[in-house]
């Protein structure tokens, strides 16, 4: 497995005094983040190998919290008059000058969620190309149509240690994995370009257990071929079926973000003070969880200790609760889930989401196709854009076909879904027995970047939105 390492040097005398810094004008509550990150991509196109890139980052972010105010600070060069300049200057955010002393640090055990004996950072560069030119050839090899082929290995290796005024200290090391390949199709100047991505916090057996990289570069083709053949989707009100999985982005977009609490603190969201009201069908159950096995989303702890659980945002339709993090569960009065992320030691952590999914239930997959007489069914995303305030959304699907009497007919292009968050968990009318999470290819942007999951079961709206280029 892999073990923590001491890149920091940082001994309890050290971030004792430079806690007392952080602390000296006042603060409430002061932490001292350290990140060591090793990252590597090979990007080959053509067959030819255009990038091969590593960076290796170090930094210490210090942190000081009084009331709702922050002052943070952070620093590339780890000598004590650098970290001492860093303390002060989030000491800053407090002037009453009364002196907190912070007592020493002592290291917190966890459950290791994603154990990685094999990480792909330690494999030899010649077995990376290899398995890039792997999903290359099979995606080259699909058909004839095929044009252009991308395909990308992105690993990295992080080492985090946090201490705390509370006196805590915790150290992890984090594996990522995300292995992608795009292809372009193109057929009389019809040009469709399909995406297979996955990874997680894994190791190099990923490609015997999950997806291999020919598995990768088959489902590429195969969603860039198929699109050839799409028909022009028609628009107006329609029903939806999602499928499992990678639909989850549509959750993890119009429902999640409105619930995480920096937006329900400052009360731009749908949901602000909505907790135990019912604002679903009772169908709807969603979960966060940072405790998902060598899951993308998955953290030991947060990014400022909290160790990481599971929590019930809805459950049977009812508002049950928000994502945390320390300046908004004090301000709301709840417990901390464990939601307080960054995207590097240059930000201060905010609630964001980390598996996002919503339960599976009894329908069978043929029940919630028969039951629908005329609709859409999405089985991909490329993504979508959510106003936390109304829970207003706009998904683009990539994979989709029409609904007929029942049946999954022609795929369709060209379209957009277009609804409300809310109202859209409103008319959740079925849910699949058919659970899966997404295989790792989320990242999440809100201001900065985290990696993220989403799980969905396939699950039936009653009715949305869908702008297309027919009409219904």
């Amino acid at each position: 497995m892999l073990s923590y390492e001491d890149h920091f040097h940082l001994d309890n005398s050290t971030i004792g005094k430079i806690m007392s810094f952080a602390l000296s004008k006042g603060g409430e509550y002061s932490d001292i983040y350290c990140e060591y990150t090793i990252q590597n991509q090979i990007v080959m196109e053509e067959g030819i190998i255009s990038e091969s890139n590593k960076w290796i980052s170090l930094g210490v972010g210090i942190r000081t919290i009084k009331g709702e105010g922050t002052g943070y600070a952070y620093t590339e060069k780890l000598s004590f008059d650098k970290l001492k300049h860093a303390a002060l200057t989030a000491a800053a955010i407090a002037d009453s000058g009364k002196k907190i002393n912070p007592v020493d640090v002592s290291k917190v055990d966890y459950k290791n969620h994603y154990p990685v004996s094999d990480s792909v950072t330690n494999i030899a560069l010649a077995e990376k190309i290899a398995l890039i030119k792997e999903a290359e050839e099979a995606a080259r090899k699909y058909d004839t149509h095929i044009l252009k082929t991308s395909v990308s290995i992105v690993d990295r290796i992080s080492t985090i240690q946090i201490a705390t005024s509370e006196g805590q200290l915790f150290q992890d090391v984090r594996p990522m994995l995300r292995f992608t390949v795009q292809v372009v199709a193109e057929n009389n100047g019809n040009r469709q370009i399909g995406v297979s991505s996955g990874g997680g916090r894994k190791g190099n057996s990923y490609f015997q257990t999950v997806m291999s990289p020919s598995d990768h570069g088959h489902e590429a083709a195969r969603q860039a071929i198929l699109l050839l053949d799409a028909v022009q989707a028609p628009a107006g009100r329609m029903e939806l079926v999602l499928a499992p999985a990678e639909s989850g982005i549509l959750l993890h977009e119009s429902i999640g973000h409105p619930l995480e609490a920096d937006f329900i603190r400052k009360r731009t969201s749908a949901y602000t003070d909505k907790i135990g009201e019912k604002v679903a069908s009772e169908l709807v159950t969603v979960i966060d969880s940072g405790i998902v096995k060598n899951d993308r989303g998955s953290i030991n702890f947060d990014d400022e200790g909290t160790i990481s659980s599971q929590s019930v945002l809805i459950e049977k339709g009812i508002l049950k609760g928000y994502m945390h993090d320390r300046i908004s569960a004090k301000f709301l009065n709840a417990k901390r889930t464990g939601n307080g992320r960054r995207q590097s030691y240059k930000y201060q952590p905010i609630p964001r989401m980390t598996t996002t999914y919503l339960v599976g239930g009894k329908h069978s997959p043929e029940e919630i196709f028969k039951s629908t007489k005329k609709g859409i069914y999405c089985k991909s995303f490329r993504g979508g854009q959510v106003d936390t305030a109304s829970g207003d959304f706009v998904f683009v699907p990539i994979e989709a076909y029409l609904i007929e009497d029942g049946k999954i007919t022609a795929p369709i292009k060209n379209f957009t879904l277009i609804g409300n968050g809310p109202d859209v968990l409103s008319k959740v009318t079925m849910t699949g027995n058919d659970f899966a999470f997404s295989d790792g290819r989320w990242t999440c942007g809100k201001g900065r970047t985290v990696p993220v999951n989403v799980g969905l079961p396939t699950i039936k709206v009653s009715e949305i939105i869908v702008g297309g280029s027919e009409i219904s």
